[in-house]
């Protein structure tokens, strides 16, 4: 009878939604083989041989082995699977072979299943060495500057951060070019309730977006390109710059919308 080995693990973050953590240990028999294994698990032997830092085919009965280990994540308001990819150290395109996905688009509520495969610790101190080395190196050839210069420059970035400051309490009239996309709060996981407190359950065709407060300050009314006028009443962790996430009563106006780039004019 095939024995396997079942741990379970908890991953915790402040910023998505991640599902338990399992991998499958497998434990050789006799007349197995990585090739016999591999097959029966729906993986390859590059695979299995990797998981495992196996050097050779060669397995020995009572041998344990890594089939495999991955996470379901829940896709929140603003994320994107380049942004998922580069979180869990994967590729883009490996994120849709794994979910079957024709395009790159995702909403929210959605669950992607993410494959993870142990890097070799050698590999990692390899590279922070080599950033370490990096950063060091500019230190050795920075130009020696004048004091009168350098009170020159600190005085210009003084008037260049009161200048900013000035600009953003007036941008009353402003048009901006955003990038935008689409989410309804209507999905699994989602409270309905934005960052300003508006209940986008009980008011599903109220126009909201989701906005870097940085960049349009909350409570900013403001019109969208392609939506309409709006009230900027909700914030997202991957909403950062100039980026904007619209609500939407339904997922198939979010899938109909996608990612735009857009013109937002503030109106006050």
């Amino acid at each position: 009878m095939r024995k396997f080995l079942v741990s379970m693990g908890f991953v915790a973050t402040s910023f998505f939604f991640v599902l338990p953590l399992s991998a499958a240990e497998y434990e050789v028999e006799e007349g197995d083989s990585l090739w016999k294994i591999a097959e029966e698990n729906n993986t390859s032997v590059a695979k299995l041989k990797e998981i495992n830092k196996l050097d050779s085919d060669v397995i020995q009965p009572k041998q344990i082995l890594e089939i495999d280990k991955e996470i379901t994540y829940i896709v929140e308001r603003g994320d994107s699977l380049s942004r998922i990819a580069e979180e869990h150290n994967v590729t883009v395109s490996e994120i849709k072979e794994w979910n079957n996905l024709e395009t790159d688009l995702i909403i929210i509520g959605e669950k992607l299943t993410i494959k993870e495969v142990d890097k070799d610790p050698s590999e990692s101190n390899k590279v922070e060495k080599e950033t370490s080395n990096q950063e060091e190196t500019p230190k050795a050839s920075e130009p020696k500057v004048d004091k009168k210069e350098a009170k020159e420059v600190t005085q210009t970035k003084a008037e260049n951060n009161q200048e900013t400051k000035e600009a953003s309490s007036s941008q009353d009239g402003e048009t901006i070019s955003v990038s935008a996309t689409a989410y309804t709060a209507k999905c699994e996981g989602c409270s309905g309730i934005t960052a300003t407190g508006i209940n986008l359950l009980e008011n599903p065709n109220m126009k909201v977006i989701a906005v870097d407060p940085n960049v349009i300050p909350l409570g900013t009314r403001v019109h969208v390109e392609g939506y309409g006028e709006a009230i900027a009443g909700d914030t997202g962790g991957a909403i950062n710059g100039n980026k904007i996430d619209l609500h939407v009563p339904t997922k198939d106006e979010a899938y109909a919308w996608g990612r735009r780039t857009v013109d937002v004019t503030i109106l006050d």
